[in-house]
């Protein structure tokens, strides 16, 4: 019994590391890096910082996280980067939770499994839960914020030059163009199309940037990778032998109807299993033909691809443990609430 959990640990690690190591971390550390590196911090400061219009800078970040399709842990580097350019935690933690949990590629996988109606409900919700997130936060850490906040100048600064641009928008198409370009077919494909995206930032990098600057951005981009990498392997490995344990008549018994508990255990088991962007819309498909409640299916579709528990060991080491405790306890509280009320009020 023993052996069986450890090897479906160690298979889930290995599939984590085929599957997502080269498409999709080492587009994101490197994005991380790049913004650390080249993003102008009083900009930053300016637009997203703490002392920034809270609804400016809020729907900002929400804004860009709908464009970005990214996991629980792919998305911690974009936001950390974002965070220690000078961003306030408002504004970091809605992008740490939008982007998995509602970004535009999800939402058009959704609608096509479970309907429209499932979609809409979906990118309103995660929406709703991020403005909850972003306030909390702001407020839980007022003290700290009020501490990094700067004194801004009249005078707006531009955030990065036209050449830094060009930069972090090839290395946000590589990110995304292995997901939205191959969507079937092997995973060899989605490879070849992060080569070639590679590639041409290489390239893109080596004509426009001096070697002093690459070296920064590669420092910057190891910092985040040494810092990360390590604890969500751990995370995957433990998801697997949780995942092996589950019995599945559990699932059955305690996810049907609409009730505050069955929205809780949905909640809770999406914020502990890992769930790479859009696998969570197949699963919850296959869980409703089982008997699971609507209300409940809403709950893991947010908090499966939204939360993990490789995603909170990686957040306590990046942001704090304080920082990861009340957000992750944050979400499961929205998350519960939100699925409950779908399935009481929305969904019937």
């Amino acid at each position: 019994m023993i052996a069986d959990l450890l090897l479906a640990g160690l298979g889930a690690v290995q599939d984590y590391v085929a599957l997502h190591v080269l498409t999709c971390l080492i587009p994101a550390f490197l994005l991380a890096g790049a913004m650390v590196t080249f993003i102008s911090k009083e900009a930053i400061m300016q637009r997203l910082g703490a002392a920034a219009s809270k609804p400016a800078s809020f729907s900002t970040a929400a804004g860009a996280s709908f464009f970005l399709a990214a996991c629980s842990c792919t998305v911690i580097p974009v936001s950390s980067g974002l965070y220690y350019s000078g961003a306030g935690v408002g504004a970091a933690f809605i992008l740490l939770w939008v982007a998995p949990a509602s970004n535009l590629l999800s939402l058009i996988y959704t609608g096509s499994i479970l309907g429209a109606q499932m979609a809409w409900i979906r990118v309103l919700t995660a929406l709703a839960m991020a403005v909850v997130v972003g306030g909390f936060m702001t407020l839980a850490f007022r003290r700290e914020e009020a501490a990094r906040a700067a004194p801004q100048a009249n005078t707006r600064s531009a955030i990065l030059s036209r050449t830094d641009l060009g930069l972090l928008l090839l290395l946000v198409v590589s990110l995304l163009a292995p997901n939205y370009l191959v969507q079937r077919g092997p995973y060899s494909l989605k490879v070849a199309v992060w080569a070639a995206a590679m590639a041409v930032v290489a390239g893109y990098a080596y004509w426009r940037k001096t070697g002093p600057q690459i070296r920064r951005w590669l420092g910057e981009t190891w910092w985040f990778v040494r810092i990360i990498f390590p604890l969500l392997l751990a995370g995957v490995f433990i998801v697997g032998i949780i995942g092996a344990a589950l019995p599945r008549a559990w699932i059955e018994t305690y996810l049907g109807g609409s009730g505050l508990l069955a929205s809780f255990f949905a909640t809770l088991l999406g914020s502990i299993s890992y769930f790479a962007t859009m696998t969570e819309a197949p699963f919850v498909h296959t869980l409703l033909g089982l008997g699971m409640g609507k209300g409940p299916a809403l709950a893991l579709l947010l908090t499966g691809p939204g939360l993990s528990l490789p995603n909170w060991l990686a957040i306590g080491r990046v942001f704090g443990a304080k920082k990861a405790i009340v957000y992750v306890g944050t979400i499961i509280v929205l998350g519960t609430i939100s699925g409950w009320f779908a399935g009481k009020f929305i969904f019937g």
